[in-house]
């Protein structure tokens, strides 16, 4: 869970990656900068600021704030009904961020999965992407990424986002930040 007084925080903290990166946000936007603790308590450790410009049912634009080392935990976006899960392309726009994807382990990683959850990070394949690198993550894939030491600002562009139908590798995962 997650105070009020934490969100407004956080929104703050994010829309100041965003403007490292060069990204102009209006105060609008920064007041809906969605602050993800995955449920876990750890915003720190797993966690993620998320401004979402538009997600209609074709297609989505978002920009993601990571805090240094900070992860966001294994998951898939799976097919719903005759539809297939969405595809994302990830833009690192400043920083640096690992992403983990199924394929051959890396054998001298960038970062570690978050102490005491490791078993709860299944694909090992590393994609190192800096400022204007890309990587495009197909629908169904297990896939989990994580900030380098100063943080990272990464653009999402992707078929339409239905958050809600994640699925996650760590059954603790609650989607939707429960604010007190």
């Amino acid at each position: 869970m997650i105070t009020k007084e934490e969100i407004k925080r956080r929104q703050t903290e994010a829309y100041d990656l965003f403007r490292k990166a060069g990204l102009v946000i209006t105060p609008a936007e920064r007041d809906h900068i969605e602050i993800a603790d995955f449920g876990l308590s750890e915003f720190e450790t797993t966690g993620l600021g998320v401004l979402v410009y538009v997600n209609t049912r074709r297609c989505c634009a978002k920009e993601l704030a990571l805090w240094p080392r900070q992860t966001c935990p294994e998951h898939r976006h799976p097919d719903i009904g005759d539809a297939p899960g969405k595809e994302e392309t990830f833009r690192c726009r400043w920083g640096r961020v690992y992403l983990y994807v199924t394929g051959a382990r890396t054998p001298r990683p960038g970062c570690k999965e978050p102490a005491g959850s490791e078993k709860l990070y299944t694909v090992r394949h590393e994609i190192k992407l800096n400022p204007g690198d890309q990587y495009t993550i197909e629908p169904n894939m297990r896939h989990w990424f994580q900030a380098g030491d100063q943080g990272a600002v990464v653009s999402e562009f992707s078929t339409r986002s239905t958050d809600e139908n994640d699925i996650f590798t760590d059954p603790r995962i609650a989607r939707a930040t429960k604010v007190v």
